[in-house]
């Protein structure tokens, strides 16, 4: 059984996903053991204890640069025995040092259809505010693995949202995470966890059982 931490840093919406995911036995192979918070307040923190998850905190302000943060959560998550790390409103840039630690274990949810509308600069509102702005008629969610580049890592999984005609920002944001945030991204994780993701150059191959 892989032990799965979630890293956050607000109210927690796709951690309440996984979280109640999990209780439905939909994440198979692994457990979340562990919920990581940026921040002391954070909503999210509360969600886990809920559930019994163990939750602490690793304040990004105690630490004068990022990359001694970035070795604070690799202590805390190696001395937890943590095989896949899932970032869930997680807002602090990794280091390079953290990527290469936990590589190709560590997952992201982006709310779009990358390589649309991702990057530097591109989180929460910004993303549905540049897709309506855009004029696309479909935007949607992506889990992908995370590496040193922004929203640069391999795509596991993708759904598709059309965009109605009456859409604000926080509407579409909304319905992305209804309908495609929380059901992709439990879905990628069961899928890591089993052991049933192969990576081909930039491709993510999903196979019918663990070889």
């Amino acid at each position: 059984m892989l032990n799965i931490a979630v890293l956050v840093s607000g109210g927690g919406t796709n951690l309440q996903a996984l979280l109640d995911a999990q209780a439905r036995g939909e994440i198979r192979g692994g457990r979340i053991s562990l919920v990581v918070s940026s921040k002391p307040n954070a909503y999210a923190l509360t969600r886990a204890e809920s559930t019994k998850v163990k939750a602490i905190t690793v304040e990004r302000r105690a630490y004068d640069t990022k990359e001694a943060y970035s070795d604070a959560l690799i202590e805390t998550l190696q001395a937890h025995d943590i095989g896949l790390v899932v970032l869930a409103g997680f807002m602090i840039v990794l280091s390079e040092r953290f990527c290469s630690a936990f590589s190709h274990r560590i997952i992201n949810v982006h709310p779009a259809l990358i390589p649309s509308f991702c990057g530097d600069g591109f989180y929460g509102l910004h993303v549905h505010e540049a897709a309506l702005k855009y004029g696309v008629k479909v935007t949607g969610a992506t889990v992908h693995f995370v590496n040193s580049v922004t929203d640069g890592g391999e795509i596991i999984l993708q759904k598709a949202v059309e965009i109605r005609p009456d859409d604000t920002p926080e509407t579409l944001q909304r319905r992305v995470m209804e309908q495609a945030e929380w059901v992709i991204l439990p879905q990628a994780v069961s899928l890591f966890c089993e052991g049933r993701l192969r990576i081909n150059g930039r491709t993510v191959q999903i196979v019918d059982r663990k070889e």
